[in-house]
């Protein structure tokens, strides 16, 4: 598929039930007062009305490879989901599977502090209950547009709005694609005084077309759970009874080696028991609130392909490690019995762009990307003329040491003029930086009423110009803050022996080179290779609610290693420092 064929794909629109049959509710019942249309839906602007539609490039910042390019690449977003699933085509999914900010308290849903977080929080809390539901609705509806025919979507939310979504729910993909309120029971936690204890969580399982939605029942067998004498033992299934409703499953104890310690962390046992159910190896399964990286790493254990995305920085690198390990432990099983090949996959950016990445780019592909940003549409044929947004526009070189000029400014001037037949003929330029000549140059043709030229700087920090940003979010002005460039934090580490392969590193010099911009996260990794992976306990280094800067690390043999810290600034910058150490 093209990528006109993806953009096609991606606007077309799901059917909505026909609101006033969704409920089918019993004449008993009598009248139950409940809104036809979900909360926030505009018959003709769908959600778009509220959130507009800005369509910005995905920037791929990394791969990380096994062997098999062949294979298409799973594939980890970092950026607003709602902007994401809207770039991505229809009926591609089989499961999605969202854990979404529960409507709890805003201190529970900001994990780190990233500012894109921030961001998307406070729009979440604005106008209370409602305000959570309409931002909730408008990722939903995307969500029904991507699965397939036969794909399903759990959601999974907690007691305080778990009721309200599933209203919500009705009315977006029907009363009778309604399969499951599964209860995820478990016993850690916190007493209560003043009521029961709330050791439960709620996941709301829908098919996307009615009957059409597959279940594998074999895949979910658990043991019985009641005495069966032996000369009825026949009777039973012998790989156990489908999975009731209610799953008691225990949360990772702190001190397992599958809690990294994420706040809103859930056990890898729920995922595989929701992938397990509705699909099978090959089939692909989607998060788009993937926190922690749990979807995407059982996913990549049962050997289904991934999408998964977040709006934090230090949650996308948090599922870039644990993907990373079970691709590692897979390509050593395939080395070992030729089993299913591990896909590689990519880690992209939207809407937050690493200027370091762009400045390396060729010179088409840094053009494709600013026209695109800047909501133009490429040209073809004119080598003077990159993309016209209402008027020619002209992208200079995507290396910084090298400015848009005289020369450049005249030939685009003598093409926007072979192009126009208006007394004066306007064009713009796009760049890095200009020569400080050249906006002489450009005022002496806007003197000769013959060109005018508007000038637009693409800055080297983190708040971009006005001019540029102005264009991507002209009809948007709450999106202001959505197109961001950012540069890598300096990342500065040394290493001093404190014992007998016991090394202490100390971060503490390192900074964000962002306007305004400060190191979030720390992640170590001391035995690099290939790709980075953290060490299991050093994924990130928030230590009750403090930064840490330094580590302490005892090796597990003498030798030589290669150790890499990697950190995350909270406007979405993030770096990589390796070097060696001698252990004795």
């Amino acid at each position: 598929m093209d990528r006109s064929e993806r953009e096609a794909s991606a606007r077309e629109q799901p059917i909505l039930p026909a609101q006033p049959n969704v409920f089918q509710m019993p004449r008993r019942f009598g009248h139950v007062p409940v809104d036809e249309a979900p909360l926030g839906w505009d018959r003709e602007k769908r959600f778009e009305g509220i959130y507009p539609r800005v369509e910005l490039p995905f920037q791929e910042v990394e791969r990380v490879t096994f062997g098999h390019p062949e294979l298409g690449p799973n594939r980890l977003y970092f950026g607003d989901c709602l902007h994401v699933m809207r770039m991505l085509p229809s009926e591609s999914v089989d499961l999605i599977y969202i854990d979404p900010p529960f409507f709890s308290g805003k201190q529970y849903n900001l994990i780190f502090g990233d500012k894109s977080e921030l961001r998307s929080f406070s729009d979440i809390w604005e106008g209370g209950l409602n305000g959570y539901l309409v931002w909730l609705n408008a990722r939903l509806y995307e969500m029904k547009r991507l699965l397939k025919p036969t794909g399903s979507i759990y959601v999974h939310l907690d007691w305080h709005a778990a009721h309200y979504v599933k209203v919500e729910m009705d009315k977006i993909f029907g009363y009778d694609n309604f399969i499951n309120e599964v209860i995820w029971s478990y016993r850690s936690g916190g007493g209560a005084k003043r009521h029961f204890g709330r050791k439960h969580d709620t996941l709301l399982f829908y098919a996307r077309v009615e009957g059409r939605h597959r279940f594998f029942a074999d895949a979910v067998r658990v043991p019985y759970d009641a005495f069966i004498a032996e000369s009825r033992r026949g009777l039973f299934h012998e790989g156990g009874k489908v999975s009731p409703d209610v799953w008691d499953i225990s949360r990772p104890p702190n001190h397992s080696k599958e809690w990294i310690g994420y706040p809103t962390q859930k056990p890898r046992a729920v995922l595989d028991r929701v992938v397990r159910s509705v699909t099978e190896p090959g089939d692909v399964v989607a998060d788009f609130f993937v926190g922690g990286g749990t979807t995407a790493e059982v996913a990549q254990q049962l050997d289904r392909r991934w999408i998964a995305c977040d709006i934090s920085r230090v949650a996308v690198a948090l599922t870039v490690d644990r993907v990373a390990r079970v691709a590692e432990a897979s390509e050593i099983r395939e080395v070992q019995a030729t089993l299913i090949p591990t896909p590689d996959f990519t880690i992209s950016n939207w809407g937050t762009y690493e200027v370091d990445r762009l400045t390396e780019v060729s010179d088409e592909a840094f053009h494709e990307f600013v026209v695109n940003a800047y909501g133009g549409r490429l040209a073809t044929g004119a080598p003077e003329i990159h993309g016209y947004k209402g008027e020619p526009l002209f992208v200079g070189s995507p290396r910084q040491e090298h400015p848009i000029g005289v020369d450049e400014v005249g030939k685009f001037a003598k093409a926007v003029l072979r192009r126009s037949d208006d007394d004066e003929a306007r064009g713009t330029m796009l760049g890095w930086a200009f020569t400080r000549d050249t906006q002489i140059a450009a005022d002496r043709l806007l003197a000769q009423r013959r060109v005018s030229l508007r000038f637009v700087r693409l800055k080297l920090v983190a708040i971009e110009s006005p001019e540029y940003k102005a264009h991507v979010v002209q009809s948007s002005p709450q999106y202001q803050d959505l197109l961001t460039f950012v540069l890598p934090p300096a990342v500065r580490f040394s290493a001093e022996r404190a014992g007998p392969r016991h090394y202490r590193f100390d971060a503490s010099e390192s900074q964000s080179l962002n306007a305004g911009g400060g190191i979030i996260n720390v992640q170590w990794d001391f035995d690099y290779r290939a790709y980075f992976t953290s060490s299991l306990g050093f994924e990130f280094s928030h230590k009750k609610g403090v930064l840490a800067l330094s580590a302490d690390y005892v090796f597990p043999r003498a030798g030589r290693f290669r150790v890499a810290c990697r950190m995350q600034d909270d406007v979405g910058g993030q770096a990589t420092a390796i070097r060696e150490v001698e252990v004795s």
